[in-house]
């Protein structure tokens, strides 16, 4: 594998501003890859991001959308295809993680997860697969240990990211043989936040590896799944220090 294997590509990274979609972003771009990302509120974070991109030399714009809307979809996609004038690698990224005990769930906070973390990615794909499917492209979703481990206060949270480990498999079947799909499924990853240090702190513990996961953990992920060959298909990998087994 050559130090830039992802020259000449194109990526789109959903919800990729700041956290973990940020370094997948970055990532990628130090893989070769020109890269557009995504956000719907982070303006400021996207252009930040896409200055850090462009210090490592490749092209990047930042496109404000809604995974959640189809018209928003179509307008990020079809501006990342202007701008790169092709598209080899997707990130479905952009996600909503919340807490709440499952007998105190509303349906708007059902609704809501779900339409970010599970209708949202089948829009994107959906409008970008003829795209992917020139460049026989790639395709990684960010799932979640959650979704392979049910978590008893995130049962909205859990049930998406399980519902992308099931679409992350039929997109496998439905896009091949042109287009490889996988999923990478992170475990608890410290972002650093002050309000979760007990948190990471007992995961830590529990974790055979002894750490947390880093948001650069997870980017290599993705790195290693839009570089690898076509034949690694339908895939969810765990990057989780082992705190699943």
């Amino acid at each position: 594998m050559t130090s830039a294997p992802l020259q000449g590509k194109a990526a789109l990274v959903t919800g990729g501003a700041c956290r973990i979609g940020r370094e997948i972003a970055l990532q990628l771009a130090a893989a070769g890859a020109e890269v557009t990302v995504t956000y719907r509120t982070s303006r400021h974070e996207a252009e930040e991001t896409i200055k850090a991109i462009k210090d490592l030399g490749r092209l990047a714009i930042a496109v404000e959308c809604d995974v959640r809307q189809e018209d928003s979809v179509r307008d990020a996609v079809v501006a990342a295809v202007n701008f790169h004038g092709h598209l080899d690698v997707l990130v479905n990224n952009a996600a909503v993680f919340q807490s709440v005990p499952l007998e105190e769930l509303t349906l708007e906070q059902w609704d809501t997860v779900f339409a970010t973390n599970a209708r949202g990615p089948f829009l994107v794909a959906r409008q970008a697969i003829s795209h992917l499917r020139k460049s026989e492209g790639r395709i990684i979703n960010i799932g979640s240990l959650g979704g392979i481990h049910a978590w008893a206060t995130h049962a909205h949270y859990c049930s998406s990211k399980a519902a992308l480990h099931m679409l992350t498999q039929a997109m496998a079947k439905a896009f091949a043989p042109e287009v490889a799909v996988n999923c990478v499924a992170p475990g608890w990853i410290d972002l650093g936040e002050e309000n979760y240090q007990e948190t990471v702190q007992r995961f830590a513990a529990k974790t055979p590896m002894k750490r947390n996961g880093t948001a650069q953990d997870v980017a290599e992920a993705v790195v290693f799944f839009a570089s690898a060959p076509s034949f690694i298909t339908g895939q969810v990998l765990a990057v989780d220090g082992g705190l699943g087994l």
